[in-house]
């Protein structure tokens, strides 16, 4: 009798047990899948030397790396390129259920890139960027720079040396005291019209080195240079960038200056453009011009100077991105 009982209640209990486990599979698989991502390894490292402390209205620096929103997104984005990282990985939280898709707008998306790669110093920016991301939820960006260390150190002691020279007395404002650079830059600096047409690429006229050495930029140059200056007198400054996709009738865009200087007069902070590249013409007549037309102007005096016998629409930027400009200015 009681082996006949055990017969019938051994195998009722391997039964139940299944039954129960089963039944608690997925809530035990929950629970285990959590304490994996809690577990997951998230490796911060020191931002480089050229490390902005700086943050944005569109874009604000972060040390949150756990994302929840499209903007917590853009803002580790912007943290990396900006601490000048060659890659760095993070991990979409169960919460957010949309972070691999919103990942996945924002790193196809060359518009967003570019308005992003704009707010870091220059020789923090990025000439590529890739993004590697997984069905776990690991999210890996592998940033891709322009300048080489070997670059920066000679444009570092090229500008030191002028910053020198050219910083040897006091001035009356900040208005005066960027004028002797940016004056400097257009003096030194042809417009490289073989670049631009497509026709030559021998100089390297498209970043700070161009204008430094060999005396010829495009708007990516003078604006590069003017951004490395601006970083060094100390004047918390960003680029602004009009792209292809956003001005249908230009092939290549345009970049220029934004910088936040103090008013005297108005006694108040405020964010202005330099466009050196407009301050620096192509002339017909072959002669070399200085303009301050666009130094240091709101966004309502750059669009009457674009208004001129040839009008202007490559400042016609978009101000979702450049958020500073919504303001007066």
């Amino acid at each position: 009798m009681v082996k006949h009982m055990k017969k019938v209640i051994i195998p009722l209990f391997c039964l139940l047990f299944i039954g129960l486990t089963l039944y608690f599979l997925d809530p035990i698989t929950n629970k285990i899948v959590e304490k994996i991502e809690d577990e997951k390894p998230l490796v911060v490292l020191n931002g480089n030397t050229y490390t902005k402390d700086k943050s944005y209205k569109y874009v604000a620096l972060t040390e949150e790396y756990i994302p929840y929103s499209y903007q917590d997104l853009l803002n580790i984005y912007y943290s990396a390129i900006n601490s000048g990282w060659d890659q760095f990985t993070f991990y979409c939280p169960s919460e957010y259920t949309n972070c691999l898709s919103d990942t996945e707008k924002i790193s196809g998306d060359e518009l967003i890139l570019t308005h992003l790669n704009n707010y870091v110093h220059p020789f923090n920016s990025f000439t590529n960027i890739k993004t590697s991301m997984k069905e776990t939820g690991e999210i890996t960006i592998y940033i891709y720079y322009l300048y080489t260390k070997e670059e920066i150190d000679k444009i570092n002691t090229k500008v030191d040396s002028l910053m020198k020279s050219l910083m040897n007395k006091d001035f009356e404002d900040d208005y005066e005291k960027i004028k002797v650079v940016h004056d400097y830059i257009v003096n030194n600096t042809k417009y490289d019209v073989e670049r631009n047409e497509g026709t030559s690429q021998k100089y390297n006229s498209y970043t700070a080195y161009g204008p430094l050495f060999d005396g010829l930029a495009t708007c990516n140059g003078y604006t590069d240079l003017m951004a490395i200056f601006l970083s060094k007198m100390g004047y918390d400054n960003y680029k602004i960038a009009t792209t292809p996709n956003e001005i249908s009738y230009s092939s290549t865009g345009h970049i220029w200056n934004a910088v936040k200087i103090y008013d005297k007069k108005e006694n108040i902070w405020k964010w202005l453009h330099i466009d050196l590249t407009w301050d620096d013409p192509v002339s017909n007549d072959g002669k070399d011009y200085l303009f301050h037309k666009y130094f240091l102007v709101s966004t309502s005096e750059m669009q009457e100077a674009d208004k001129g016998e040839t009008v202007i629409e490559e400042h016609n930027f978009n101000k979702m991105f450049y958020l500073e400009f919504n303001e007066r200015s």
